[in-house]
């Protein structure tokens, strides 16, 4: 296989790093200014990994391919959502690195409340400069269950090529579980499940560290050991008696999710606790996952390493740092499974001289959901990429893949990405 270079910007653990390394690709360099994260880093990859702020003014050595995923805390549905932290900026510095050093290819991750931050703003924020730069660009919606993750997890993945049209990845598998999660690859073999990712685990530890690393069991208080012992698998907090709700889900439990802005400016009404079902994917992993998310038999919370082996990384790696800390890498990794997919489809675009195309920058794809249906917030901010993005054809010459605000008309090549399912594309 050619040995292809990247830079890994916004690396965290690395769980970007380590699925583009199985794909094929050689890291030169990775950036964090998260000091355990870094250590993280550090133990698990060549020492190759600076702890610093990161600029369009940081020196960074030449590479094929320019990873990242800047911190999404601005906009995650899970956390404070304010329009003025100053990490959102953080796409538009990742951007104009991009534009300035102008790699052949590039690789974006977020949350999906990228998308309507700030009404559609950060989406500008990353495309602007790209394109102007001449890269041909796709930005999607995935859920990494459809790639093999046994995760529901869904993100946005922006994929960029300089002067060639790069391939989105077609999904592997079928998703199932979770509301519309089977909306569409129903042709696919179903996705791996909780009782897949932690076949062949000891018996957790009752002491860390555990083995292997991580595996052991928290201690938990006398209200939440009655909880977990009511919860059935799928049930949650608001299926327990009221008495046994924490204070915390009683307060924000009923309120409303309105035009895609939650009130309190966090994300809707929330599970609580959870016991998980054996035979379908996990929900998604989150620095609150060891301490809300229930083993599907055992009268446990998860463990840190089930967490990570959710998101598919090896026993092998191993996380520095506290409990809380640990977790929340995890939680902000990018699943090493979902990585490994799109690297190997880029290595083979760049190693084949696969796709060329024009030096003119285009969109050529931008599919926020799979669902007919669309938030007013999320309308408003399809008609404006529309309308400020309108690219040229692809370079086999067909139209690009558009989600077309107030019609659920499939458009062109709706039915190799979508199966079908009437996805507004």
């Amino acid at each position: 296989m050619t040995e292809l270079t990247l830079v890994d910007l916004f690396c965290g653990a690395g769980g970007l790093s380590l699925g583009f390394e199985q794909g094929g690709f050689v890291c030169r360099a990775a950036f964090d200014k998260d000091p355990v994260a870094v250590k993280t880093y550090e133990r698990n990859f060549r020492n190759h990994v600076a702890c610093d702020v990161i600029t369009p003014e940081t020196e960074l050595p030449e590479a094929d391919v320019i990873i990242g995923g800047p911190p999404c805390q601005g906009f995650s549905s899970a956390g404070m959502r304010r329009e003025d932290d100053s990490r959102n900026t953080l796409v538009r510095v990742f951007a104009e690195i991009i534009a300035t050093r102008r790699p052949k290819a590039f690789v974006f991750e977020n949350v999906e409340g990228f998308l309507t931050s700030a009404r559609g703003a950060r989406i500008v924020d990353l495309l602007e400069p790209v394109l102007e730069a001449g890269y041909r660009v796709h930005l999607r919606k995935v859920n990494a269950a459809n790639y093999g993750v046994p995760q529901h997890r869904k993100r946005i993945i922006g994929i960029g090529g300089l002067g060639f049209d790069p391939t989105f990845p077609e999904p592997t598998h079928r998703a199932f579980g979770a509301p519309g999660a089977s909306i569409a690859y129903q042709h696919l073999p179903r996705c791996a499940t909780f009782a897949d990712a932690v076949d062949g685990l000891p018996p957790a530890s009752i002491s860390p560290p555990g083995t292997p690393d991580g595996h052991f069991v928290r201690g938990v208080s006398d209200d939440d050991a009655k909880r977990i012992r009511l919860l059935q698998p799928g049930q949650r907090m608001r299926d327990l008696p009221e008495h046994l709700w924490h204070s915390t889900y009683k307060r924000r439990a009923f309120r409303r999710v309105m035009d895609g802005t939650p009130s309190e400016r966090r994300g809707g009404a929330p599970a609580g606790l959870r016991r998980l079902h054996a035979d379908a994917p996990c929900k998604a992993i989150t620095s609150g996952a060891i301490s809300e998310f229930v083993h599907p038999i055992e009268d446990r919370f998860v463990t840190l390493r089930e967490c990570a082996r959710i998101q598919t990384f090896p026993d092998s790696f191993v996380f520095e740092g506290t409990v809380a800390q640990i977790i929340l890498q995890i939680g902000n990794a990018v699943p090493p499974r979902l990585a490994r997919v799109i690297a190997t489809a880029l290595h083979a675009d760049i190693t084949n001289n696969a796709n060329q195309s024009t030096h003119d920058g285009a969109l050529l794809s931008f599919l926020p959901t799979l669902s007919t249906g669309m938030s007013p917030v999320l309308t408003e901010v399809c008609t404006r990429v529309r309308d400020r993005f309108q690219s040229t054809k692809t370079s086999q010459g067909e139209p690009p893949q558009w989600l077309h605000p107030h019609t659920s008309r499939p458009g062109p090549n709706a039915q190799s990405q979508v199966d079908g399912a009437g996805a507004s594309i």
